[in-house]
C-alpha cells in the first residue's frame, strides 16, 4: 500500500471513531468535590456538677477538663469532644462592679473575629428562674475560628464566657453539620446552666 493511501486510511478510521464515539449516549461528568461522612453520637446528657461556681448538662460524648493554660483558674474549663477535634472554651470571672469590663472584653473577641465572618447573628439569653442572662453570638463564614460564642451572668456575681474552637484551620462550609449538631448542644447546656 502506498504511503499516502495509508494515511488517507488512517485518517478515515479516526474520523469514523470520532463520530461513533460523539454519539454515545452516556455522558460523564466529572464527580463534585466531597467531604468525609461525620457520624454523629446519639444526643444523652449527664450533670456537670464539680465545678465550684456554676453547673450544667453536658453532652455525655464530651470530656470536661481543667483549662491547661490557666491552671490556677479552678472554675475554668474546656469541653473536648475529640471525634470533632473541637472544645469550648469556658473561662469565669468573678462580678465586683466590673461587668462592663467584661461585656467590652466580649465585644473585642467578637470584633476580632469579625473580619472573616459573611454574618453575626446573636440571641438574647433570659432565665429568671435561675437568675442567667446573657447573649449567644453565632458567626457565620467559612474561615471564622469560633463560630459560637456566648457570655453568661447573674449581673452581681458571676460572669462566664464560652467559644467554640476547632484544633485544624477552619474550613466552616464542610463542618456546618457538626456545627449545627453542636450548636444543640450549647443550647443544652445554656438551658440547664445554674449558678451555686
Amino acid at each position: 500500500m502506498k504511503p499516502n493511501k495509508l494515511i488517507l486510511l488512517l485518517a478515515a478510521m479516526a474520523v469514523v471513531c470520532f463520530i461513533v464515539s460523539c454519539n454515545n449516549e452516556k455522558t460523564y461528568l466529572p464527580k463534585p468535590r466531597g467531604y468525609f461522612r461525620i457520624d454523629l453520637p446519639e444526643k444523652a446528657y449527664s450533670r456537670v456538677d464539680t465545678i465550684e461556681r456554676y453547673s450544667f448538662e453536658c453532652p455525655q460524648y464530651a470530656l470536661i477538663t481543667p483549662d491547661p493554660y490557666s491552671p490556677n483558674e479552678k472554675n475554668w474549663v474546656n469541653i473536648e469532644m475529640p471525634q470533632f477535634k473541637g472544645s469550648i472554651h469556658i473561662t469565669h470571672k468573678p462580678v465586683n462592679g466590673n461587668l462592663s469590663e467584661y461585656l467590652e472584653d466580649v465585644h473585642t473577641m467578637i470584633t476580632k473575629h469579625l473580619q472573616k465572618a459573611n454574618g453575626v447573628s446573636d440571641s438574647l439569653i433570659v432565665n429568671d428562674e435561675h437568675h442567667v442572662y446573657g447573649l449567644f453570638i453565632e458567626m457565620d463564614g467559612k474561615g471564622v475560628a469560633t463560630p459560637m460564642q456566648f457570655y453568661l451572668t447573674d449581673s452581681t456575681r458571676n460572669f462566664v464566657r464560652g467559644a467554640l474552637y476547632f484544633n485544624f484551620k477552619p474550613d466552616n462550609d464542610s463542618m456546618q453539620p457538626v456545627i449545627n449538631f453542636i450548636r444543640e448542644d450549647i443550647d443544652h447546656m445554656i438551658n440547664t446552666f445554674e449558678w451555686k
